[in-house]
């Protein structure tokens, strides 16, 4: 059974960090672009993050670029995202996803990822 598995979720104040970490099973993704996206209440599911297989690649939406850092380790099958300067409107269930569709098409998107991990909550407190 494939899962991805995210840890590293809670309760920070504004201005802290959180490192979510990601853990896969049941099948290599080493070859496939791994991302990160997130729920707040109410809305839609968007991308924050994602990074190619090489890890020579990395993409962000505009709200976390800079504050926000996504990294792959391919030996362990695991990807994390450092979360720095983290704000209230950061707050939102946060999943991991892999795509495993050889191609870029679709990175930024949540149609264009094949596996979901379950998310972790990360709530940021003004």
């Amino acid at each position: 059974q494939v899962q991805l598995v995210e840890t590293g979720g809670g309760l920070v104040q504004a201005g802290g960090s959180l490192r979510l970490s990601c853990a896969a099973s049941g099948r290599t993704f080493r070859r496939d672009v791994l991302g990160w996206f997130r729920q707040a209440p109410g809305k839609e599911r968007e991308f924050v993050a994602a990074i190619t297989w090489s890890g020579g690649s990395t993409y962000y939406a505009d709200s976390v670029k800079g504050r926000f850092t996504i990294s792959r380790d391919n030996a362990k099958d695991t990807v994390n995202v450092q979360m720095n300067s983290l704000k209230p409107e950061d707050t939102a269930v946060y999943y991991c996803a892999a795509k495993t569709r050889g191609d870029l098409s679709g990175v930024y998107s949540v149609t264009g990822y094949d596996y979901w991990g379950q998310g972790t909550q990360v709530t940021v407190s003004a």
